[in-house]
């Protein structure tokens, strides 16, 4: 049985609005423009007056539709830049009218044919090529084809190998990279003999849609000149499946079945537990050096790929090949897997929309058409800052921009004491520890998180901070705000009486009403504590130091409020239940009760190592 690509699960994102073409409605209010902004009746907008159109429409419509008009009233423009109220006529008719779609079935190196949609720009060729690839049906997810095509893009939408209408096996990403299919790559070529291209090629896509892209760089086509990426991730091993080497089970589960995969995606997935040959085949963080051309990369601070996002940024920005190195972009907001959408869980944050200046259609005017319009010397990073969403004026909550990441920050360790606080003192001598037994028939449920399938982002946890089998750290009260921005992880000394055991930790932000809110986790399957590639049992009753990754944020803890870790065995059905035993879950299988000590003495300092950037202050 040959094996595929590990199982990316996500909705499909379009990352354009939607398609603005055979529309008479549409047309009306662009003919019903041109007359409302011509205040002499001239019959032509003079630059003043295009001003005004694209103002109204800002207001009225959004950026979206402002930067549409303002394509048409560049194309409509007469060498003078003032707009005739024919041309501008034309103009509205091409946009609006019916667009064309030619469907192509594209061979591939094996003969395998892949079902294929051409949207065709009006007007002579050659143009530049947008390519956008799909498990999700290519019919039904084509947003962005009629905007493209309306500003001189051919826009090309496929189904990958085995769905929908394009022929092989049913699999997940079975021909997206550099191994024995190569079906992005085989596209790419295509596309590049095409008398309708001129040779310039870019790709565009969230979540499936962006790991196709991901791993089409790491096979690096000569052709690709651009990539827009969105909530991807880098390693499908542990940004997106074995995080911490435990299951992510209830994501992985549910999209293979709910996108009626193969059966065999499943089981080819539960047989390799450990970072093998299988996944290093498409690992792409093992093809930053090939990787030539340069990206937008967009994540959310509660997306399921969050960490995965930054370490493709981090990679391609830093280890890249020349066109990659130094040319990346990277924008993380504060959503789950929806960019821009509120609320994220409980919480809802205020100017939460991704910054304009990195949009697809500046990305392309420039690296596809050579527009000199600036997106390349944008900041390398976006990132959005959280704070209090109850307090009006609390730090935070505001879009921050940098030259490279991580930014600049110290640090710290705080550190878990004998009587259950989180401080900044390290423990004296003397012995300390809390012990609780973990049941893996009564696992410690799921409240949100960077979730896909199941309910996601911060949500309240005090419903599972009193559990037995749960050991509870809390800060006093914050006398200032103290910003939190980088990655996060716990060191904890622990021992347990079984073979094997989890930690899982939770990071919380207690707000002054008492609420407890998830704002970054992680988890450790302590079989792998040493190697994710090759698992080692526990020694019953040895002490030993373990690393949880609690992946990355950027937020402020306001004046106020505490601090809260929460440290347990299990997060269900997030990740499957540990039975302690060594071995894989299985319904029937043995199960083992896990008394599990962590502890917090000199010698054992168990402690959260947080990156804290200085200068804080209260708007």
């Amino acid at each position: 049985m040959k094996l595929t690509l590990p199982f990316l699960f996500a909705a499909s994102l379009s990352l354009v609005l939607c398609p603005a073409w055979a529309d008479e409605a549409l047309a009306e209010k662009l003919r019903a423009l041109f007359a409302r902004v011509d205040g002499d009746h001239s019959g032509v907008l003079s630059t003043a007056e295009q001003v005004q159109a694209l103002e109204f429409v800002k207001k009225t419509y959004g950026d979206h539709w402002a930067r549409q008009v303002q394509g048409l009233l560049a194309r409509a423009a007469a060498t003078d830049k003032s707009v005739a109220s024919e041309s501008w006529a034309k103009q509205v008719a091409d946009y609006t009218k019916p667009l064309e779609k030619q469907t192509e079935k594209i061979a591939m190196r094996d003969g395998i044919k892949l079902a294929t949609d051409i949207y065709l720009p009006r007007g002579a060729g050659p143009f530049p090529v947008i390519l956008a690839r799909t498990p999700y049906s290519r019919v039904k997810h084509n947003g962005g084809a009629g905007d493209f095509a309306a500003n001189g893009y051919v826009f090309i939408n496929q189904d990958m190998r085995g769905r929908f209408e394009s022929e092989g096996e049913n699999l997940p990403f079975i021909g997206c990279g550099w191994g024995e299919h190569q079906d992005g790559v085989d596209t790419v070529e295509w596309i590049k003999k095409q008398p309708w291209c001129n040779g310039s090629i870019a790709t565009i896509g969230g979540s499936a849609g962006g790991i196709t892209q991901n791993l089409l760089a790491g096979a690096a086509p000569g052709a690709l000149k651009a990539q827009y990426i969105s909530v991807a991730p880098a390693d499908m091993y542990s940004d997106v499946s074995y995080i911490g080497s435990a299951f992510r089970k209830a994501d992985v589960e549910n999209w293979t079945r709910s996108n009626k995969y193969d059966p065999r995606a499943l089981e080819i997935h539960r047989a390799h537990p450990s970072y093998d040959e299988y996944w290093r085949a498409n690992d792409t963080n093992t093809r930053f050096a090939q990787m030539d051309v340069p990206a937008v990369n967009i994540g959310g601070w509660f997306d399921m790929f969050a960490q995965g996002t930054i370490d493709q940024f981090v990679g391609r920005q830093q280890m890249g090949a020349p066109g990659s190195k130094g040319t990346q972009k990277l924008i993380m907001g504060p959503w789950h897997h929806g960019i821009g959408q509120m609320p994220a869980g409980q919480l809802t944050f205020p100017n939460a929309k991704p910054p304009q200046q990195y949009n697809a259609g500046r990305w392309f005017e420039h690296y596809l058409k050579g527009s000199d319009n600036g997106v390349e010397k944008e900041p390398a990073v976006a990132y959005y800052v959280m704070g209090d969403t109850s307090m009006a004026g609390a730090p935070g909550n505001e879009w921050r921009y940098a030259d490279a990441w991580p930014i600049p920050a110290k640090e710290t360790p705080v550190y878990f004491s004998g009587d259950k606080r989180l401080v900044l003192e390290a423990p004296a001598s003397g012995a300390a520890h809390h012990e609780f037994t973990f049941d893996p028939t009564r696992p410690c449920p799921t409240l949100g998180g960077t979730n896909l399938t199941i309910e996601r982002g911060p949500m309240d946890q005090r419903k599972v901070e009193g559990r037995e089998d749960a050991v509870v750290f809390t800060s006093e009260a914050l006398d200032k705000p103290v910003e939190v921005t980088g990655r996060l992880w716990a060191k904890i000394f622990v021992s347990s009486s079984a073979a094997d055991t989890d930690l899982s930790v939770r990071i919380c932000d207690v707000y002054p009403d008492g609420r407890s809110m998830l704002m970054a986790e992680g988890i450790q399957r302590l079989r792998y504590r040493k190697s994710r590639e090759k698992p080692e049992l526990l020694k019953p009753g040895q002490i030993e130091e373990v690393t949880v990754d609690c992946w990355s944020t950027s937020l402020i803890f306001n004046a106020g409020h505490r601090v809260r870790v929460m440290i347990t065995s299990s997060n269900f059905p997030r990740f499957d239940v540990n039975p302690g035993t060594g071995r894989a879950w299985s319904d029937e299988g043995e199960k083992v009760k896990q008394t599990n000590r962590v502890y917090c003495d000199a010698e054992h300092p168990s402690r959260l190592i947080v990156p804290v950037v200085k200068g804080v202050e209260a708007q």
